[in-house]
């Protein structure tokens, strides 16, 4: 198989649950983890007669997003419905958008490459619509919980921009970046709040015509939309090379196998039957919502990315790691208020921080200590207060025990020894006790320094300050 001769075309339709405490079109609580069909009414129900009440929040945070990915606000849209019949949607319609979408146009700019090629995939829109249920498939029977049918989503449609599953990797990091920034949505993949379908098709590499794309549907993970595109790319050469055609179909992605196995034949826009959904106003968009929301837009992470390497001096890998997760970016930035040297706040998260972070079962901000007690850590370090190895014995103490820094110094005897006269007197101690050593080192091998500045650490039980061992040190030995 010749892979070098095709190129991938790769387009991503994501659909992510809003931030909303209630549903798009009724009252009822988007909690995740309710029991079975707990959080019901006759209107997420499909129950005949109801009527939807649209939620004004779902639009706010529609038009944040789209603002934040450079969409043209529409100041007009229309709801309609999506008709088709599946178990978890009990009225056989979904209520989505279709000709006229709240957002459209737009891109992403995907971080640069590692030679500094820089990419930007454009969006075709980005529309509102509702969830639907979910089936439960057990040995004897299917089941449907309703919890999810109503609440509130976005689908971000791109162009087929992307050329690779690296590409599509990072188009979905970056873009699960802005919704979090923005507070549209936790992103959370694991709870179905953040997933992707994927439309794939191969051509020839320089050839202008799109082939026969097959679409993978509800990817939940960062890399199982990689494994997904990467094994389909091949499967559709191997296809083509062998002389055969791609089927265009809609696919699902076995973790399992690591394949991909058909689902059903694609469908086209004309067998959801849309047409506007009669129990809904056109939604207008005023120009004053559209700038009050957008005064309210945070800092986005391509421009916290350029502001820390900017002005704290960190590199684009430094800057790029810290801004992935806004937990964490705001941690770092709570490290920084006293000291001088940013570069060491920043490797401190990235190393010590997000250590801990990954090794625990709680959210970012459950499982480290408090940024201010990590601060007052780096610190002490900075005026010599504490060694680094020292403050790193503190910050695994407070991990575990909740306290602040100066309480858990104190209490573990960590403050580093500036003393002059007991650091003095130490080394007086050891050149007495090495006198073969002294004669060595004032005959010529240098290399003992290393030695002497060893044994007065340990003497003094690894508390002195490095600095003040060296020049007392040096002054004595040169005598």
């Amino acid at each position: 198989m010749n892979r070098e001769a095709y190129e991938a075309v790769i387009g991503l339709e994501v659909h992510t649950h809003l931030l909303t405490r209630s549903k798009l079109f009724c009252g009822c609580s988007t909690t995740f983890g309710a029991g079975p069909n707990e959080n019901v009414c006759p209107v997420c129900m499909g129950m005949p007669g109801v009527l939807p009440v649209l939620n004004r929040r779902v639009v706010e945070l529609a038009i944040r997003t789209g603002l934040a990915a450079h969409c043209a606000i529409a100041p007009y849209s229309v709801f309609d419905r999506k008709s088709y019949f599946y178990p978890d949607l009990p009225k056989g319609y979904q209520i989505s958008q279709y000709e006229t979408p709240i957002c459209k146009g737009g891109y992403i700019d995907l971080p640069p490459t590692e030679n500094g090629e820089t990419r930007r995939i454009g969006l075709t829109r980005i529309h509102i619509e509702e969830d639907a249920g979910k089936n439960i498939h057990g040995e004897n029977a299917s089941l449907v919980d309703f919890n999810r049918s109503g609440v509130p989503l976005i689908e971000i449609v791109s162009e087929p921009d992307l050329r690779s599953a690296e590409d599509a990797g990072a188009y979905l990091r970056q873009l699960r970046a802005i919704l979090r920034y923005v507070d549209a949505s936790d992103g959370k993949m694991e709870e179905g709040s953040f997933r992707c379908d994927c439309n794939v098709s191969i051509r020839k590499r320089g050839a202008k015509e799109y082939g026969v794309r097959s679409e993978i549907k509800n990817l939940n993970s960062f890399r199982f939309v990689e494994d997904a595109i990467e094994y389909e790319v091949g499967r559709q050469i191997e296809i083509v090379e062998g002389g055969g055609r791609v089927a265009q179909e809609t696919l699902l992605w076995d973790p399992a196998r690591k394949e991909t196995r058909a689902m059903r034949s694609k469908e086209y826009a004309n067998d959801y039957r849309y047409f506007p959904e009669p129990d809904l106003p056109p939604l207008i968009v005023p120009a004053e919502m559209e700038e009050k929301v957008r005064a309210s837009m945070p800092e986005l992470p391509a421009d916290r990315k350029a502001r820390y390497v900017r002005e704290l001096g960190l590199t684009e890998y430094e800057a790029g790691v810290l801004i992935a997760d806004r937990d964490v970016a705001d941690y770092f930035e709570a490290t920084l208020p006293g000291l001088k040297n940013r570069k060491s706040a920043a490797n401190w998260v990235m190393t010590e921080v997000l250590r801990v972070a990954r090794d625990s079962d709680k959210p970012f901000v459950e499982a480290v200590p408090a940024a201010a007690e990590v601060g007052a850590i780096l610190r002490m370090v900075e005026g010599q207060k504490v060694s680094l190895n020292a403050a790193k014995t503190a910050f695994a103490a407070m991990v575990k025990s909740g306290k602040g820094a100066e309480a858990t110094i104190a209490e573990l005897g960590l403050a580093q020894v500036s003393d002059e006269g007991a650091i003095a007197a130490a080394c007086d101690k050891i050149l007495a006790a090495e006198p073969e050593k002294l004669a060595e080192y004032r005959a010529g091998r240098d290399k003992l320094f290393g030695f002497f500045v060893g044994a007065v650490m340990k003497a003094m039980g690894g508390k002195a300050n490095p600095k003040v061992i060296n020049d007392l040190l040096r002054a004595k030995l040169a005598g």
